[in-house]
């Protein structure tokens, strides 16, 4: 096996346990605006892995740039309904009934 290889495994195995990690700690108040941020983030890969599926070396290259484009476009999509959704909970309902408890 490669050393670039070895080491590009190790980079992922390591950021994929501190994810992990990171993820575990964050308060369930926090999440709202952490997926909003992580949205950016995923913009990002979006745009990555279509300079990587774009670039056509390998079939297998080109296969796996896709799949990544795929992923990280759902991953933005979910992220910015879910946002939206929990963003929904904190609006005030317009409705025209009026209050029978008001004095």
């Amino acid at each position: 096996m490669s050393e670039t290889l070895m080491v590009s495994i190790t980079i992922f195995t390591l950021a994929t346990f501190i994810g992990i990690e990171v993820i575990s700690k964050v308060p369930p108040l926090l999440h709202t605006p952490l997926m909003s941020g992580s949205n950016a983030i995923s913009g990002i890969t979006v745009v990555g892995s279509i300079l990587s599926a774009g670039e056509g070396h390998a079939g297998l290259s080109v296969i796996l740039g896709m799949i990544a484009v795929i992923f990280a476009t759902v991953n933005v999509v979910g992220g910015f309904l879910v946002t939206d959704r929990m963003l929904g909970m904190f609006k005030k309902e317009k409705s025209g009934k009026t209050d029978n408890n008001a004095a």
